[in-house]
């Protein structure tokens, strides 16, 4: 009684000190000791906007504002009864920042240039798609192909935390398993068509179609991140040109969901994936909707998550739900991000998750790519990748959200050809040496990698 005495007068105080406060809504993350959100609800009136996971000890709280919303960390910072307590943040994928070194990439001589191949339909694991796809050469350079025809199609659920995707394209129509629409808590396969007019959609439809393959459109789309292919050509166009679909550019990342799936499947084709739309189109999203997502992920059968985000502001409540995804057995796999410098960025730096830094073609790291022991668990080739792309079109494109892709699509091998969850560390490093360049210790070998888990 003197504890629950105590916290109701520290409820009082606080909401007396910041009443006069008049701020825009603040949402707070609130973690409780199992059991006892109730608790904590009734001490200090809070309303709940929603719960971030299956057994309501994670919770997305409103404010009226900052002011009040700082008066309350400071009333929990020494209740036994809250676990943490941290102000909502966002955060963007990382083709999305604007200081994202992997926007200049494309044109840049030191890159890889975009090599697309033939548009010449050919067979992939039941889907007819652009040989420049199943084909193109970082399926030789990590021996994709080699795994495949040794090893099969791998399997296993990989959660994309990321925008939407588009669940009718040809090559990922039949990959896609239910996921979640964090942005309007709708269960579904989400999409970020919703983000753009309707008219944009209709012509990025008739992109692929071939009564335009003789005007041999090519667009640039996310600031020169990604070159959208057409039926029969490339193109690699400076910054300064914009591509306007329906006089209106499209939002930086849209597409970044479908671009990222694309190499999953790619990869491990046998693999479902179950997208999870933590962020709006033009890249950005808040951490309660990714801690969500990865509560759902790990609930619902995921075996990898995916997640082609960072920050450089840590996060209690992102750090739990990791650690509760690891906890079960799942494998999370993140982006160093795009800005070419020493640092450490989340969640890529936090304990348990394998981050991804990228390379080119000579197994060099790529000018964009963020480097450090605290990040760069591996490398993997990030630079002129063709993927999917909204429309029943395909992309080129460069990030390290593109290598940890590649990573994750590897992982769900494991999950697919073994029950032993350890070795997972080791398996990775088995691929080609990098030497010093602050990016790990090897660059992806998928068939060494395979090689390693069945024989470890």
């Amino acid at each position: 009684m003197k504890l629950l005495s105590l916290l109701f007068t520290r409820c009082n105080l606080f909401f007396l000190a910041t009443a006069a406060c008049l701020c825009a809504q603040q949402a707070v993350i609130v973690r409780v000791t199992p059991g006892n959100a109730a608790t904590v609800d009734a001490n200090y009136s809070l309303t709940v906007s929603r719960l971030l996971d299956s057994k309501g000890n994670v919770q997305l709280v409103s404010f009226p504002d900052l002011g009040t919303a700082k008066a309350f960390l400071t009333a929990v910072a020494t209740d036994p009864l809250v676990v943490s307590a941290e102000l909502e943040q966002q955060t963007e994928v990382d083709e999305s920042h604007n200081d994202s070194k992997a926007v200049n990439s494309n044109v840049s001589t030191a890159v890889d240039p975009l090599v697309p191949g033939s548009a010449t339909p050919v067979a992939f694991f039941g889907t007819m798609v652009r040989q420049g796809y199943a084909q193109q050469p970082v399926t030789q350079l990590i021996r994709i192909a080699k795994t495949q025809t040794t090893f099969g199609a791998g399997g296993g659920i990989v959660a994309v935390i990321d925008t939407g995707v588009d669940s009718s394209h040809p090559v990922l129509q039949n990959v896609f398993v239910p996921g979640y629409d964090f942005l309007t808590q709708t269960a579904g396969i989400p999409s970020d068509a919703a983000d753009v007019s309707q008219s944009t959609v209709a012509l990025l439809d008739e992109i692929s179609q071939p009564v335009l393959t003789t005007y041999q459109t090519t667009f640039i789309l996310n600031q020169s991140t990604v070159a959208l292919l057409d039926q029969s050509t490339v193109a690699l166009l400076d910054q300064s040109t914009v591509a306007l679909l329906d006089s209106n550019s499209l939002p930086k990342s849209f597409g970044h969901g479908t671009m990222v799936s694309g190499l999953i499947h790619l990869v491990a084709p046998g693999a479902k994936i179950m997208p999870l739309r933590a962020f709006h189109a033009d890249g950005t999203g808040a951490i309660s909707d990714i801690v969500n997502a990865i509560y759902y992920a790990t609930d619902h059968g995921a075996k990898v998550i995916n997640m082609s985000f960072s920050s450089t502001s840590t996060s209690p409540a992102l750090t739990a739900a990791i650690q509760y995804a690891t906890a079960h057995k799942v494998f999370c796999v993140a982006a160093s991000g795009n800005e070419g410098l020493d640092i450490r960025v989340y969640p890529a730096a936090i304990s348990g998750v394998v981050g991804v830094a990228s390379t080119n073609s000579a197994d060099i790291r790529s000018s964009f790519s963020n480097y450090g022991e605290s990040i760069a668990r591996v490398a993997a080739p990030g630079e002129a990748l063709i993927t999917t792309y909204p429309g029943g079109n395909y992309a080129g494109v460069w990030g390290t959200s593109f290598s940890a892709a590649l990573v994750s699509g590897t992982i769900a091998y494991s999950t697919s050809l073994t029950s032993h969850s350890g070795g997972i560390s080791d398996a990775l490093e088995s691929g080609v040496r990098t030497g010093d360049q602050g990016i790990g210790d090897s660059r992806l070998d998928v068939f060494s990698f395979v090689e390693t888990i069945l024989n470890p």
